[in-house]
């Protein structure tokens, strides 16, 4: 048994060594953010409110990337680790991560959403988006085949866009993007509509608690 805990162990530092907390966390920053930014009374947009978008925007791409990390179940399938490491360690994990990467996105545009309609704006929330599907199709083409990260925007704008004007007139990165693209959208309206459902369950929940009788 402690053998086999000590591959599990060993399996485990030696595909991940640490990718997936890291991603996690990554995803997580435009989820905070998304609660400042959006779930907030004030509808002032500040100086500031403006820069914390624009890091949600560049950070956002980071919550739905983890989809594409299905490479490192790949990876640690053909390493050869035993079944059993594979089907209550790897996979698990992956879904994990994947489940709540995704979540944080789908979340972080529900409060979006939620922050248009306040403003007014309903007609533009679907539309919002979609054009923030189609920034983080870009974003995790970048991240994945060019392997760039959220920072290089401030560290090095200039090669970002280089890079990014070069892929998005090239044929083959602009199929990629589109299928990620697709693939977002139809993810992220699945998503959408259990979280809400969900949301609407545990408020209906909360509504109607049945009161405790001070004879039970």
């Amino acid at each position: 048994m402690q053998s086999k805990l000590l591959e599990a162990i060993g399996a485990f530092s030696g595909i991940y060594s640490g990718w997936i907390l890291w991603n996690l966390f990554l995803a997580f920053i435009p989820l905070a953010l998304s609660f400042w930014l959006f779930r907030r009374q004030t509808n002032d947009r500040t100086t500031l409110w403006w820069l914390g978008w624009v890091v949600f925007i560049a950070f956002l791409p980071n919550a739905p990337y983890l989809l594409t990390d299905i490479i490192h179940l790949i990876r640690g399938i053909r390493a050869g680790y035993a079944i059993w490491i594979i089907a209550l360690v790897f996979i698990p994990l992956h879904i994990a991560a994947i489940i709540g990467g995704f979540e944080a996105y789908v979340i972080s545009l529900i409060n979006q959403g939620h922050y248009l309609k306040r403003q007014g704006q309903r007609r533009f929330v679907v539309w919002s988006e979609l054009a923030v599907h189609a920034v983080c199709a870009v974003g995790i083409y970048l991240g994945r085949f060019r392997r760039l990260n959220s920072w290089d925007l401030v560290t090095d704008p200039g090669n970002v866009l280089v890079i990014t004007i070069d892929d998005l007139t090239a044929k083959l990165p602009l199929v990629v993007i589109f299928i990620t693209f697709a693939i977002l959208t139809v993810f992220y309206w699945v998503m959408k509509q259990i979280t809400l459902g969900l949301l609407l369950r545990f408020r209906y929940a909360r509504q109607h608690k049945p009161i405790e009788s001070d004879f039970d």
